[in-house]
């Protein structure tokens, strides 16, 4: 059977042996080439939201933490907010190109490319509920579906819808400024979560506000811990 690269839909080519001819072929969505360009983060990250120190001039760095996350640890209504963010890929062109497939096309299936480092990431965390960012019913008309759950069903775990999101204006028009004091848009459901550990997951990290906001109202609604995975650190 011919499988296709869910990136570049070029045919993916598996080396044979005799091991392969006795075995179950590994799940495989992404071509050599493809996962060749993935952005893997390594080497030396902030502290707090796994930005790459590689990728960020000197001057934006204090010690382990980025100069993003020192002010909002400076200031006393969000430094106790979120615990941290954790990032699997960096945010440069090609997957920027490839999630904005993914999230603005409606290219659902590529959620199965992204699936087995999802997974990989959360068979190491430790929580009692993983939320994904919500949609406002506006935007999950458009789109058709939420990508951030997507993401996590196709990794095989159960999102727990415990917000919900009013209709606002795109994030990716707004400024830095305008992202962090946007008045609150999400809204926490009637379910009990008191003292329990939440994981929040999106698409991107780009400025911090989006899960920070939605980890204010998860900690107001009693949340003993907040932290957050992204599929990529802008």
């Amino acid at each position: 059977m011919t499988i296709n690269c869910l990136i570049c839909h070029e045919e993916i080519l598996s080396a044979v042996s005799w091991s392969t001819l006795w075995s179950r072929p590994n799940e495989n969505h992404i071509c050599q080439v493809c996962t060749g360009k993935l952005p893997f983060i390594t080497g030396e990250t902030c502290a707090k939201c796994s930005r790459p120190f590689s990728t960020l001039e000197l001057q934006f760095r204090e010690g382990d933490t980025c100069t993003d996350c020192v002010r909002w640890n400076h200031d006393p209504e969000w430094s106790e907010i979120l615990d941290k963010n954790h990032s699997i890929f960096a945010y440069n062109d090609f997957m920027k190109e490839t999630i904005a497939r993914y999230k603005f096309r409606g290219d659902y299936v590529m959620s199965r490319a992204f699936s087995p480092f999802i997974r990989e990431k959360l068979k190491n965390l430790k929580f009692d509920f993983l939320i994904p960012i919500p949609l406002s019913p506006e935007r999950l008309y458009e789109r058709g579906f939420n990508q951030s759950a997507a993401l996590i069903l196709e990794a095989g775990f159960a999102p727990a819808e415990l917000l919900q999101r009013i209709h606002s204006e795109k994030q990716s028009k707004k400024s830095r400024l305008e992202r962090i004091h946007h008045n609150q848009v999400f809204e926490l459901l009637n379910i009990n979560i008191e003292n329990k550990v939440i994981l929040l997951f999106d698409d991107i990290y780009t400025t911090g506000s989006t899960l920070y906001h939605a980890a204010k109202v998860l900690k107001t609604g009693g949340a003993s811990s907040v932290f957050s995975l992204t599929l990529a650190r802008g």
